[in-house]
């Protein structure tokens, strides 16, 4: 079947040198996820294709393949040079090499497959996370390090540190806030447009905007980002589309990957690989200010542990006197602890619970536990 479509994107590349060799071998299916959002018409339905059956498109010639997905040979070699690739032998050779190394590594559940209602929940449990990793591998596959390093000098130098995000992608922010929070740093989420925009118009040189948005495309997202740059501030992207608007206004885009299923379209199957990478920003900003953040962590630690100890010793009759005996200083705090390092024992001095020590940085999800 031959298409007679115009394809408007069949002429450019979505995706650049530089991304190519970044992601070399072990990024051929993340770079055509990556780059499916911005093809349209043929092209798009060729990306689709080989994303819903890889193996099958990595044994198909480029007539089978072009037949498949209802287009022509010539689509199928614009669409090879539109992902980076010189032709479709390479395309069909790393095709081949990912989906090879994907079954050594175990991956072995069928993904794009559909989620029934009468699937039982050890089915679905192997389909979530499955999905959830490789969503993870592609992630870290697209994921350039380099701008990683340039967001976590840019917040560990920041005075104030804005994150705009709508819905799913503001549990996110929330999420990142309190763990910037934690180690010292000035951070605020905003969801309310009214009020973000009103707090990026007081950013300036030397402040951060962090926005998050999986589609890139959230209009409030987009507004509030602009606002914080056009103010003077090192503005950030965490998107799944870096040709996205939020994208192509921020400073240093953060990219992530998704592998969507059945009642998890892209935007919610994002978020982990969202929270991954964040994760990774925070204990790079931790590293870079390091005295600082052990301070205010340890500090903040302290904070909330009587409460924490009122939990482990309730119902207890001596528990206000061994409170009152942590509080005077019987129990030491080491140098390198971040929470209470003796036992808590009651007034008869038995033993009520183990030291717990924290050492290092906790990832953002474990900062956020209480």
């Amino acid at each position: 079947m031959v298409d007679h479509e115009v394809d408007t994107s069949a002429g450019t590349a979505v995706v650049d040198a530089d991304t190519v060799d970044r992601w070399g071998a072990d990024g051929v299916l993340a770079r055509v996820r990556a780059g499916a959002g911005e093809l349209t018409g043929a092209l798009r339905r060729v990306a689709e294709h080989v994303l819903s059956d890889p193996e099958a498109a990595a044994r198909a010639t480029i007539v089978e393949l072009a037949e498949r997905s209802g287009t022509s040979p010539a689509t199928i070699t614009r669409f090879c040079r539109a992902m980076g690739f010189d032709g479709y032998a390479d395309l069909r050779l790393g095709i081949a090499s990912e989906t090879g190394r994907a079954r050594s590594a175990g991956w072995t559940v069928d993904i794009g497959r559909e989620i029934q209602p009468g699937d039982p929940l050890e089915r679905v449990l192997d389909q979530i996370m499955a999905a959830d990793t490789r969503a993870m591998h592609d992630t870290a596959t697209l994921l350039d390090l380099a701008e990683v390093e340039r967001a976590a000098v840019a917040i560990a130098g920041a005075s104030r540190v804005n994150i705009f995000g709508a819905s799913g992608s503001a549990l996110v922010g929330e999420e990142m806030q309190f763990s910037l929070h934690r180690i010292g740093v000035a951070a605020w989420a905003w969801s309310d447009v009214h009020e973000g925009l009103a707090s990026a118009a007081l950013l300036g040189v030397g402040d951060v905007a962090l926005g998050i948005s999986h589609t890139g495309q959230t209009r409030e997202t987009i507004e509030m980002l602009a606002e914080a740059g056009s103010r003077g501030a090192t503005t950030v992207a965490l998107t799944g589309f870096p040709r996205s608007p939020l994208a192509e206004l921020a400073d240093i885009v953060l990219v992530t990957a998704s592998q969507a299923t059945t009642f998890r379209p892209d935007a919610l199957s994002a978020r982990h690989p969202q929270l991954v990478v964040l994760d990774l920003l925070y204990i790079a900003v931790a590293q870079r200010t390091h005295d600082r953040a052990h301070a205010a962590f340890r500090r903040t630690a302290q904070a909330v542990d009587g409460h924490k100890a009122a939990k482990r010793l309730s119902g207890n009759p001596g528990a206000s006197e061994a409170e009152s005996s942590r509080r005077s200083g019987k129990a030491e705090i080491g140098p390198d602890t971040d929470v209470v390092s003796g036992p808590i024992s009651n007034a008869a001095g038995r033993r009520l619970g183990p030291p717990q020590p924290t050492r290092g940085f906790p990832t953002a999800s474990e900062g956020a536990a209480s």
